[in-house]
């Protein structure tokens, strides 16, 4: 199945007011006179494409432009782009382009908006233009190369070297990244060692800095705190005149009523509470001033230990202990993958040349399949040329090996001569215009059967062909639309024949304002306009004549 254009809108383009286009699934044609709007509608549907435009384009100045395509895709295998593209899929894909007023330009796939890189990357797939200008795509070696792609049908071993390649260029890197570090991480080795050891010496423990701190401000207190503890015990819990004394009193007298009166008892309960609590507080402050030691020893020891840690955060600028310690880890890894640094750096480059291993398979499998097809299309596509009226013309494939690249190993070119006893030439030398229109017909006839294409628009690639010759790229454009849809803008009448619909595009000067328009032509309309392309704007009765037998000759080649 091949992709299909269902429907086309113009609107507020060059002299476009609006324009709808429902082409046909096979072969379109489309006539009509110099500068009527053929070139306009091919402007219009480049901004589809992802040309650049500007308010220039705009009919009426004060109007947004809006050109949309409608396409059939089911069935067409496009559905990996619109997953890496992040975009809806369905089996009509929609592509939109609208120039404001202001000449700021937005494009949609699907009613989703997409930058112009996404929106070629969509409709490359969808649309396929050809002109009589194609010499420098042709003249490509990249194009080139893609042309023995599709007619080797080699997508899988594409897929495959693409993927290996990759891989290869991940392995390779890392290998490079890790050659290019270890000079310098061998230079750093003594000095990282060195922090590394001081810091692992220390044996640094979370949170240490802060127990230290508080144990050191209590012995350095100590004194002091043993004396007022034992104060304080001695105002709670004094033989002679106590607080917990006291409090015996209290709670005696109000032992003594608390039968008469509910609320005593509670005061009594109350107080006996009291007394529990400060008899426990009075132990607690005893057992704590047991615990207080005069220890001189120790608090110089814990003043040596917080001086390490100080000077440890002064000299690595770390806020804490914590810090430290993170820091300790990240020099331990950089000591340990310099320890390890010859066992790494030989896994990644076995892992490297691994990768190129599997990838010179692929490149030598993909190579064969490319190298295979070569003869192949050089025969058909020379009698291909023989039959449009180069009988001399020769094309040879040129192709050579060398390092992987990410389209594979193999570098090809197209060598063409017109001329018998001219050696072939690099396409871009030797080709003229006539040339390269029949050597393009020529290729995109070859390759419409090996792989679904997208619409296929045509714009005068006829460009330096007539009579014989026409007839015969006119009969290869309709055996081509029986499997995929071709527009074909042309200026010879043995191409307009063949087509299954036909298109004029005029010119309308009945308002105030010039304006292109486009019909689709009637068979008798048809007769007609083909009859002017024979013989004038005032075709003869031979001419009309002709123009029929021309679309009954299509309509019989179609029955059969």
């Amino acid at each position: 199945m091949c992709c299909m254009l269902s429907h086309l809108l113009i609107k507020n383009y060059a002299l476009i007011d609006e324009l709808e286009l429902a082409p046909d699934r096979q072969l379109n044609i489309i006539t009509g006179e110099t500068g009527a709007g053929k070139s306009i509608m091919l402007g219009a549907i480049g901004l589809l494409l992802g040309n650049r435009a500007d308010t220039r384009v705009l009919y009426n100045p004060e109007k947004k432009c809006v050109i949309e395509g409608s396409f059939g895709v089911s069935g067409y295998a496009i559905e990996r782009i619109f997953e890496e593209e992040e975009l809806d899929f369905s089996d009509t894909c929609i592509v939109r382009r609208e120039i404001s007023v202001s000449g700021k330009s937005r494009a949609f796939v699907n009613d989703t908006p997409v930058n112009l890189e996404t929106l070629r990357r969509v409709s490359s797939q969808l649309m396929d233009i050809h002109s009589q200008h194609d010499s420098v795509l042709l003249g490509s070696n990249e194009y080139q190369l893609e042309i023995v792609d599709t007619y080797a049908q080699d997508d899988a071993l594409l897929r495959q070297y693409r993927t290996d390649y990759q891989e290869y260029r991940v392995k390779k890197s890392v290998y490079d990244q890790l050659q290019s570090e270890a000079a310098a991480m061998r230079k750093e080795f003594d000095y990282n060692s060195f922090l590394y050891e001081e810091l692992s010496k220390a044996q640094l423990q979370p949170d240490e800095q802060e127990t230290l701190e508080q144990e050191l401000t209590i012995l350095e207190n100590a004194e002091d705190i043993k004396a007022r503890l034992q104060l304080a015990y001695e105002y709670l819990d004094n033989t002679e005149q106590s607080i917990i004394d006291f409090l015996k009193g209290v709670v005696s007298n109000l032992a003594y009523i608390s039968k008469l009166s509910d609320q005593y008892e509670q005061l009594q309960q109350r107080a006996q509470s009291s007394l529990i609590e400060l008899r426990d507080l009075a132990d607690e402050i005893s057992t704590e001033q047991d615990r207080v030691d005069i220890d001189d020893a120790r608090a110089e020891t814990i003043r040596e230990r917080l001086n390490l840690l100080y000077q440890l955060q002064t000299k690595h600028q770390a806020k804490d202990v914590a810090a430290l310690i993170a820091l300790r880890d990240e020099l331990g890894q950089k000591v340990s993958k310099v320890l390890n640094l010859d066992d790494s750096l030989a896994a990644a480059k076995a892992d490297a040349e691994n990768a190129r291993a599997q990838l010179l398979v692929s490149a030598q499998a993909l190579s064969a399949a490319r190298l295979a097809v070569l003869q192949p299309i050089e025969t058909e596509i020379g009698g291909l040329l023989h039959d449009l009226g180069m009988p001399n013309a020769s094309l040879k494939i040129q192709a050579e090996t060398g390092k992987p690249t990410p389209t594979g190993i193999d570098t090809i070119s197209f060598l063409f001569s017109a001329n018998k006893g001219i050696k072939p030439q690099q396409l871009k030398n030797v080709a003229s215009g006539g040339e390269f229109s029949r050597l393009m017909m020529a290729i995109k006839y070859i390759l419409a059967s090996k792989r679904s294409l997208p619409t296929i628009i045509f714009d005068e690639i006829d460009t330096g062909v007539s009579g014989e010759i026409a007839i015969k790229m006119g009969n290869m454009m309709r055996e081509m639309a029986h499997n995929h849809q071709l527009i074909a803008i042309t200026h010879l009448h043995q191409i307009a024949g063949q087509g299954n619909a036909h298109y004029f595009v005029y010119k309308d000067h009945s308002a105030d304002k010039t304006v292109s328009r486009i019909r689709k032509l009637t068979f008798d309309e048809r007769v007609n306009e083909i009859a002017q392309m024979i013989g004038g704007k005032n075709p003869s009765a031979s001419a009309l004549k002709n123009a029929r037998e021309i679309l009954k000759q299509r309509t019989a080649a179609t029955v059969k």
